[in-house]
């Protein structure tokens, strides 16, 4: 990196020292010799300069990195690697190229531009999603990116660690990272997590941020946010801790600085009617507001930002409540903070004035009494042993108080709303992993550093250290990796550093220590820092100070003041002013200050000097110490910010630092004094320089040989290992081994090796140059020199001529002027002689004296200096020894104690370790031996239900069989004949009502359709008269406009539709996975039938469907505001249907009940069996998994606690396995027990029954009631008779009064059953009674809320609003109606199942009276053949088939089946299945049909969602089958091209429009569908093939490679390198499919035009985003590509199509890169051939273009200014990436097919022989 003696010479550029700019660019002018004093440079100014070298002086200056390198996107790309190279090349990016970010290494390095910047869209986020670091421009996304890659990669948790001074942009750098996590991880349900984390930045900004001198929006907290994430990575929940809140500016903010933000906010919405009660006006109007002079940030609405607030509020779950009162505490601060406290004469006192405003609104506010509050901010309690007294305070005591107490309140509101989001954020759901985002404060240095400055200094020192040991250790790891060797590299460690803060005795131990004196004072803190810290390097005193001390950071020297040290730490305030707070009316106030203790330590005492009394606690009891309660802030601070290290250590860091360019705050302007400062101040200079200490520049074998295969001879390149071939070449090259490693994958070169292998590359290029220069000119300056020649000898032969007359006349004339010049020259020279030889002698006179005078001088002054040197140079030899002498002793003195510390704390932690592991091993043994006992007990708990179950199994055994007999006895009395007989009336009844529904169907269809068709007729009508007028009118005027406006209306018509079903298809696969997700059995709706629950069209009905051109042509006739007022109308019968959905699923479940209460006696054995089974099974399942789980959970923690003891592992396996067994015999006892249980229910019933109807006759309505008996009652039953089982002998001696005794209980029973069935009943009624209430009370609020809209229209206006109304109320009546019949229709279906039931029934009943007979097997009906007659295109098939026919020809076909016979055969198939039941006039047939296919067709593309030949396939047939369906429905306009025979065999019977509907919607989800399978197969192929192939062999270059061109993102991941002729070839294999498939053309074209838009979008937006592509020869291999894919399409015939036009960015974009970018007339030629560019596009570009050698020139930044003001007028939309997902709509033109159905031939293979031709 330095400059060496055998680098120093003509022209190398290297960088000195600048007072002004740090570093400043220099080149040699004179070879450079060893040990000469002066280096001779010339600036960049031409200026030249005389540099000092010289151990005295300076060293040699840096090397300059060649010209190529600069403005790399990594810096570890650099061949010279240090300070200066690294602030050019960000100062090259950042003023000229607008790159704010640029990698480091590890670190992405971010520098505030202050504008804002259109590069942070969703379009960005998913351009960098999904990608590598090394593939695209440094950003803020790519960090995210990795963090979330490497999570779900490694299985690791993340950080991302922001820091940087305030006003650097690290708040929006965390929020943009967070916006990635939301956008690219988002939830995977409805909760919108993602939002809410969001959602947190506007309120944690609001409380606390604030403006400071160098930051609007600064924050004066740090924070760290967890976001977490499940298994399939989707944000489920957030956590947020904060850092050290700056709580003085509540009180206190120096000038032009602000206080928090919510103050402004609120008091600028202060006007607002639910804020009058605050009593707020301006914000200057209070002092904790003002004090900085300027309330008002510029570009800044604090009104807005209030209202964004608030939403933030509401959607995090505050509500107005909660909000209000924080609203409330905060404008009580501002009023504490105007209360005026008056000092008394004697000034040891003070008091308040009375009737103070702002103290009456204080009080009001926080709901305290005024008259305490206004007592105690003037006093103070003291506490002595003996007694307690109120001791007054003076004017600055109780300011000082009331200060405290506005911190104090602040600081718990803010915990309380960082505590609620915290809240809000958390969910239920188990963290698989999490990604943290540190905001945090970066190193800080002002003029006065307080304590504050002091906590942040030693956060930023641990996080250094932290990233210097990352930093490290990925260096080792690289290098391990590829197996190469390497040493030790040292780095600097600053643990003296943080020794000295937080070791033993260090500063936070000394301050709290002072903390706990009782006259404690800064100024002792400050001595004893002097006594016991001065011998650490990283401690010194001030000379002139002895209040303030100096720390030695990694980053600079910081002096701070020790004043207020302790008063900070302590955070004290008085009690008795919280007491006040706690008693508050207010429920907000007083949550906040329950807990004060645990937060801050309250001082019952001043820490005024004055105060002389000891403070000691008032009660005679003494309490027990609370450690919490004397915890101050730098303790807690320390303790929170090792979690942090620890949770930082525990994941895997990535790193932004972020750089404020500038304190002016100017965009785009680069000062190098402020950022070198912050570069050595965050870390980035220290990861240079590990870096550049090992390896820093690293090639790949396949790179390396193409970027210097030009150095190899012809002999190494016949060599077929490129390794072997690097190998040889570089011990060619380089001379000396340790400048280069040869690892597995890669070389590493040291620092600078890669600039002088670039320099033997240009120089061989040179030389080649040179060489076809020469023999170019050469030919050149031949073919001149000949005809010169030529000419030369004519002219001459005729000058020769005249020539030689002149020369003889000349001869002559030139004689007499010799003679006579002669003479005249002799005299002139003689006298100018003698003049010059007597002025020469004066002047050697004059001269000689004056030199030896000056020699003389000379002599006598080195005589002096002699003498002088050598007494001081004795002298100074002196003092060095002593020096010497003493720093040596130092040296030994601190070596000899680090010793002895590190010793100590070395036997603590071996002793304390020891302690832990035995305590440890104790409490598992201890909880073994509970496990243990536990179990045992089970054991013999499950011993004693075993034998009892046996004994009550022998006891009832008898009583069963008995009951069984009486049951045989009753069942042989009663008769079947009544039963049959009343089956057959009610199965009378229920068809008498279903023909009574039926007529009442078909009279409310006739009416609602007549009327409802003749309202629309007459309204078309009219409509159409009016528009055939005004088109009469315009026609012959504006008929080409008007072409042109209704197609783009009708495609943006279209593209609209379209999209309205691809979100319907994405919300119905959506809700298909959501029913599969749910566990457990699914059961059917039982008044559904089977094809109902799988069809998504129920009932097909105008008011839900239309046809897409009659809608169209609808909207056309009717005018966009009518079609408005249909939304409208649209929109509310959603929220009818809504209604009506709710009072459906409220009948069902009332329907439910009663068949449930219907079917209970015919099902009643069944029911108690499983009711009591599910019962006892639910409860004890639930109990045991309980106990399984807090058992597993416990051993598995103390196992995870000690996951090193083999023998507590054995020990919980063998638990497991017994407890596995006790469930397994407990399973097999329950189910005994509940058979037992269910017998003798069931026994119980039947001799209910029996005795019920026998004697108590006298209560019929209780033995006849249909009730079942309930669950609970039941069990309580059997429960009942098990434990009086053994009390009836003793009470039954002579059995009477044991049968009374269960009677009576019976009796009861039954009563207590039959008040429970009704007052359930009655809590039913009651509830549905309550719905309607409400639904009256709604429909009353519309109605009056329409009518007051009536009154206050115009006349005009209330004209068309009652029609409007009418309509729309005709509308509702309609789907009434539709309803009411599909209520119908269901019920119908109801009927005929519970018929069918019964029908099941009545042979059950009638088994023990009459013989089994067999169930009769349903037959095909046997029809008699017809003599054969001329097949007329239609196929017969019966019902029962018509699921063998779905399965066949949809479910279980393959295309490759039907490949070798006509294309689109299913949908023919199809269509003749239908035209024969369009024949026979069966509806129910086609409904059925064409639902099922439909829907069978969604679950095979369900099935097949990847499948491309699958999606062609159904593509093709569903539109073959619509165009079938358009062909032949007898519409004149789509028979125009039939044939008569075609003709013959349309539709008779009926108008299938609506499926058609149905089938186009159809057919775009599976377009839509096609192009998303075809985009995922092609998105890995475009890049590679696009822009990394080679398409041109050796015309792309290679630069040099930064870190993060081997980030571990890359290994063992990423797409194969794919060609140009993978990408073509997977083209013409989608082109070649969809043929086969006898797909349209017209669609296959639009295919092609949407996949050539996706490779233009993808190929573009990388171009964009990467700096290494956007080179001269990519521009040519582009070019080339592009050619190639114009030459498929001709060959394919689809340049029609328009996917030409598509690609003409990307055409454009590859002439931009060939293009010249110098002069004027060349940014001319940009600006009209790059006319499908916008200017962010082009801008970008230039930019981005990167020559790959010396050769080429970068575009300088006068030319991009120059296209920038040339395009400025331009109306392009500012955008620059392209929309990926955007899908141009799709038309489907009619085709009709020109084959006959008669010729259609069923091939064999299909196994369809259940069909019959017709």
């Amino acid at each position: 990196m330095f400059l060496t003696y055998n680098t120093v010479s003509f022209y190398t550029r290297v960088w000195i020292p600048d007072p002004e700019d740090v570093w400043r660019a220099a080149e040699i002018i004179k070879d450079y010799t060893e040990g000469e004093p002066i280096l001779y440079l010339k600036l960049e100014d031409e200026t030249p300069l005389e540099y000092r070298i010289g151990p005295k002086d300076n060293a040699l200056p840096f090397l300059r990195n060649p010209d190529i390198l600069v403005g790399e996107n990594d810096l570890t790309a650099l061949s010279y690697l240090h300070e200066p190279a690294v602030l050019h090349n960000l100062k090259v990016r950042f003023t000229e190229s607008n790159h704010i970010y640029t990698y480091c290494g590890i670190v992405l390095v971010a520098i505030n531009p202050y504008e804002q910047l259109q590069i942070y869209g969703e379009e960005v986020i998913n351009a960098y999603s999904g990608q590598n670091m090394g593939d695209m421009d440094p950003h803020i996304f790519a960090v995210a990116e990795e963090a979330y890659k490497q999570m779900a990669r490694d299985e690791r948790n993340q950080s991302i660690i922001v820091s940087g001074e305030s006003g650097a942009g690290k708040t929006v750098s965390a929020k943009y990272a967070m916006r990635f996590f939301a956008t690219v991880g988002g939830s995977a349900n409805d909760t919108n997590v993602e939002e809410k984390v969001l959602a947190s930045s506007p309120i944690m900004e609001a409380i606390g941020n604030a403006k400071t001198t160098r930051n609007d929006n600064s924050s004066r907290f740090g924070k760290y946010i967890q976001i977490g994430f499940d298994r399939s990575y989707h944000i489920i929940g957030a956590n947020m801790r904060t850092y050290l809140l700056e709580k003085s500016r509540v009180v206190f903010q120096a000038e032009d600085e602000r206080n928090y933000h919510i103050f402004y906010q609120l008091c600028a919405s202060a006007s607002l009617p639910e804020f009058k009660d605050l009593a707020l006006t301006s914000a200057e109007d209070f002092i904790f507001t003002s004090q900085g002079e300027n309330i008002f940030i510029e570009g800044v609405n604090d009104a807005e930002d209030f209202e964004k607030t608030r939403e933030a509020f509401t959607l995090l779950g505050v509500n107005d409540s909660n909000q209000s009162s924080i609203f409330r505490i905060i404008a009580s601060i501002l009023h504490l903070g105007n209360v005026e406290i008056c000092s008394e004469r004697d000034g040891d006192s003070c008091h308040i004035l009375k009737n103070d405003p702002h103290l009456a609104h204080f009080c009001q506010l926080l709901g305290v009494e005024l008259e305490q509050m206004e007592h105690w901010l003037c006093h103070r309690k003291l506490v002595t042993t003996s007694e307690t007294y109120v001791k007054n305070m003076s004017r600055k005591q109780a300011a000082n108080a009331r200060d405290a107490l506005a911190k104090h309140i602040y600081a718990h509101m803010f915990d309380w709303i960082v505590e609620y989001v915290n809240k809000s954020l958390h969910t239920s759901s188990k963290q698989h992993s999490f990604i943290g985002v540190l905001d945090i404060y970066g190193f800080e240095t002002f003029e006065i550093n307080s304590f504050e400055q002091f906590c942040i200094n030693y956060a930023n020192e641990k996080l250094q250290q932290q990233f210097n040991q990352h930093v490290f250790k990925l260096e080792q790891e690289e290098y391990v990796k590829e197996q190469i060797p390497w040493t030790l590299i040292d780095f600097y460690d600053n643990q003296p550093c943080i020794d000295v803060i937080e070791a033993k005795l260090g500063i936070l131990d000394l301050l709290d220590e002072e903390c706990k004196v009782p006259k404690g004072t800064d100024q002792n803190w400050c001595q004893k820092l002097y006594d016991r810290l001065s011998s650490s390097v990283h401690f010194q005193k001030p000379r002139m100070s002895n209040t303030s001390f100096i720390v030695i950071h990694f980053a600079d020297k910081v002096e701070y003041q020790c004043d207020g040290f302790l008063e900070k730490n302590r955070d004290t305030v008085y009690e008795e002013q919280i007491n006040i707070l706690k008693a508050s009316k207010f429920q907000l106030m007083a949550d906040l200050f329950q807990d004060t203790n645990k937060d801050s330590s309250i001082s019952t005492s001043s820490s005024s000097k004055s105060s002389r009394v000891n403070v000691r606690a008032s009660k005679p009891t003494p309490k027990v110490p609370n450690k919490e309660h004397r915890k101050t802030v730098g303790h807690q601070f320390r303790s929170s910010l090792q979690l942090l290290m620890e949770t930082l250590n525990a994941t895997t860091p990535h790193y932004v630092r972020c750089i404020k360019p500038n304190d002016e705050k100017e965009a785009f302007s680069f000062e190098s004094r402020r950022a070198v400062q912050q570069l050595r101040a965050c870390g980035v200079l220290e990861t240079i320089r590990i870096s550049a200490a090992g390896y820093p520049s690293r090639w790949t074998y396949p790179d390396f040989f193409n970027r210097y295969r030009v150095l190899m001879k012809k002999s190494d390149m016949t060599v077929g290992d490129k390794k072997l071939v690097c190998r040889n070449l570089l011990e060619t090259l380089v001379k000396d081994p340790d400048k280069f490693q040869f690892g597995k994958t890669k070389i590493f070169f040291r620092a600078g090796q890669v600039a002088y292998l670039e320099k033997l590359r240009a120089d061989k290029f040179r030389s080649a140059c040179i060489k076809i220069q020469k023999t170019v000119r050469g030919w050149l300056q031949r073919v001149r020199y000949q005809k010169i020649r030529k000419s030369a000898i004519n002219l001459q032969r005729y000058g020769r001529g005249y020539m030689a007359r002149r020369y003889a006349e000349q001869l002559r004339l030139t004689r007499a002027a010799l003679i006579f010049q002669k003479q005249y020259r002799m005299v002139r020279e003689r006298r100018d002689y003698l003049r010059v030889r007597q002025a020469v002698v004066t002047i050697q006179a004059f001269t000689r004296g004056m030199l030896t005078r000056r020699i003389f001088q000379e002599f006598l002054l080195h005589h002096k200096a002699m003498i002088i040197q050598k007494h001081v140079r004795g002298w100074l030899t002196r003092r060095k020894f002593r020096r010497a002498r003493n720093a040596a002793i130092t040296i030994q003195c601190a070596y000899r104690l680090m010793r002895a510390k590190r010793e100590l704390k070395q036997l603590k932690i071996e002793a304390r370790s020891a302690q832990h592991l035995k305590k440890l091993n104790t409490g598992m043994e201890n909880k073994i031996v509970q496990l243990q006992r536990k179990m045992d007990d089970q054991t013999s708990d499950l011993k004693t239900q075993n034998e009892q179950l046996v004994v009550a199994k022998a006891s009832l055994g008898s009583e069963v069989n008995k009951l069984q007999k009486e049951l045989e006895m009753m069942r042989s009395r009663q008769g079947d004949g009544s039963q049959l007989t009343s089956l057959q009336d009610e199965l009378e009844k229920l068809r008498a009502e279903l023909q009574e529904a039926h007529t009442h169907m078909k009279k409310l269809e006739e009416n609602s359709c007549s009327f409802l068709e003749n309202s629309m007729l007459k309204s078309e009508k009219e409509e159409m008269n009016r528009r055939i007028l005004h088109h009469s009118k315009n026609q012959e005027s504006s008929a080409s406009q008007s072409v042109g406006r209704v197609q783009a209306e009708l495609d943006e018509e279209r593209q609209r539709y379209q999209n309205l079903l691809r979100e319907f298809s994405r919300l119905e696969q959506r809700y298909d996975n959501l029913q599969e997700f749910q566990p457990g059995h699914k059961r059917n709706n039982s008044t559904q039938s089977s094809l109902e629950s799988d069809s998504n069209y129920p009932s097909i009905s105008t008011s839900e469907l239309g046809d897409t051109d009659d809608a169209i042509q609808l909207v056309e006739e009717m005018g966009v505001e009518k079609a408005a007022m249909d939304i409208g109308v649209f929109m509310k019968l959603q929220k009818r249907v809504r209604e009506l959905e709710q009072e459906r699923k409220r009948l069902q479940v009332n329907l439910e009940k009663m068949e449930d209460q219907v079917n209970c006696k015919v099902e009643s054995e069944d029911l108690a069996y499983n009711s009591l089974k599910r019962q006892e099974l639910e409860s004890e399942n639930k109990k045991l998994k309980n106990d399984l789980n807090e058992l597993r959970k416990a051993i598995a923690d103390r196992a995870s606690q000690n996951s090193s003891s083999n023998e507590l592992q054995d020990g919980y396996n063998l638990l497991l396995g017994q407890l596995k067994a006790a469930n397994e015999e407990l399973e097999v006892r329950k189910e005994e027990v509940l058979i037992l249980r269910t017998q003798i229910v069931s026994a119980a019933h039947q001799k209910e029954e029996t005795t019920n109807q026998i004697e108590t006759n006298n209560v019929p309505e209780w033995t006849n009631s249909k009730k079942p008996i309930d669950k609970e009652e039941a069990v309580r039953a059997y429960h009942g008779l098990c434990d009086k089982a053994s009390d009836w002998g003793y009470l039954n001696e002579d059995g009477e009064l044991g049968l009374a005794y269960q009677g009576l209980k019976q009796v009861a029973r039954l009563l207590e059953a039959q008040l429970q069935s009704q007052a359930r009943k009655h809590e039913d009624e009651l509830a549905a009674f309550n719905t309607q209430i409400e639904l009256l009370k709604d429909d009353i609020e519309k109605k009056q809320e329409m009518l007051n809209h009536t009154m206050s229209l115009s006349p005009e206006a209330q004209v068309e609003y009652s029609v409007q109304q009418e309509i729309t109320r005709l509308t509702n009546d309609n789907l009434d109606l539709k309803e009411l019949v599909e209520k119908l229709e269901k019920n119908e279906r109801k009927l005929k199942k519970q018929l069918r039931i019964y029908m099941k029934k009545v042979p059950d009943m009638e088994a023990s009276s009459q013989p089994t007979k067999a169930k009769p097997q349903l037959t095909r009906q046997v029809t008699v053949q017809r003599r054969e007659k001329d097949f007329e295109g239609m196929l017969e098939y019966y019902k029962e088939d018509e699921a063998l026919l779905v399965k066949t020809l949809i479910t279980d076909m393959k295309p490759n089946a039907v490949s070798a016979t006509v294309p689109c055969l299913p949908a023919y198939i199809l269509f003749m299945c239908i035209r024969h039941a369009d024949y026979i006039n069966d509806d129910q047939k086609v409904h059925s049909l064409l639902t099922s296919t439909i829907n069978a067709i969604k679950k095979v593309l369900k099935k097949n969602n990847n499948d491309f030949e699958m999606t062609s396939f159904w593509l093709a047939n569903t539109s073959r089958l619509l165009h079938c369906l358009k062909q032949y429905s007898g519409d004149e306009a789509f028979m125009t091209q039939n044939t008569a025979k075609q003709n013959e065999h349309c539709l008779k019977n009926f108008d299938l429009a609506e499926y058609r509907q149905v089938l186009s919607d159809l057919s775009i989800q599976i377009y839509q569908q096609l192009i998303k399978v075809a985009e995922h197969m092609m998105q890995p192929m475009i890049v590679s093939a696009m822009l990394e192939s080679e398409s041109i062999p050796s015309l792309a270059g290679v630069k040099p490679m930064g870190y993060r061109n081997r980030s571990s993102s890359m290994d063992g991941e990423g797409p194969g390198s794919y060609t140009l002729e993978a990408l073509i070839r997977q083209l013409g294999q989608f082109h070649s499919v969809m043929g086969e498939h006898g797909l349209d053309p017209e669609i296959a074209g639009q295919v092609v035009r949407q996949l050539f838009y996706s490779i233009n979008a993808v190929t573009l937006n990388n171009l964009l985003l990467r700096k290494d592509v956007c080179s001269w020869s990519t521009g040519m291999q582009l070019r080339y590509n592009i050619s190639q894919m114009e030459e498929w399409l001709r060959g394919k015939n689809l340049h029609q199509s328009g996917a030409v036009v598509n690609i003409e960015p990307v055409i454009q974009a590859a002439q931009l890169l060939q293009v010249k970018k110098k002069t004027s007339q060349d940014a001319e030629a940009i600006c009209s051939l790059c006319t499908s560019l916008t200017m962010q596009q082009i801008v970008k570009i230039l930019n981005l273009y990167t020559p790959l050698n010396e050769f080429e020139e970068r575009v300088t930044v006068s030319f991009i200014r120059n296209i920038q003001n040339r395009l400025q007028d331009t109306n392009d939309v500012p955008m620059l990436l392209v929309d990926t997902k955007h899908t141009f709509p799709v038309l489907f033109p009619y085709t009709p097919s020109a084959l006959s159905l008669e010729t259609l031939h069923i091939p064999a293979n299909l196994s369809l022989d259940f069909l019959t031709r017709v």
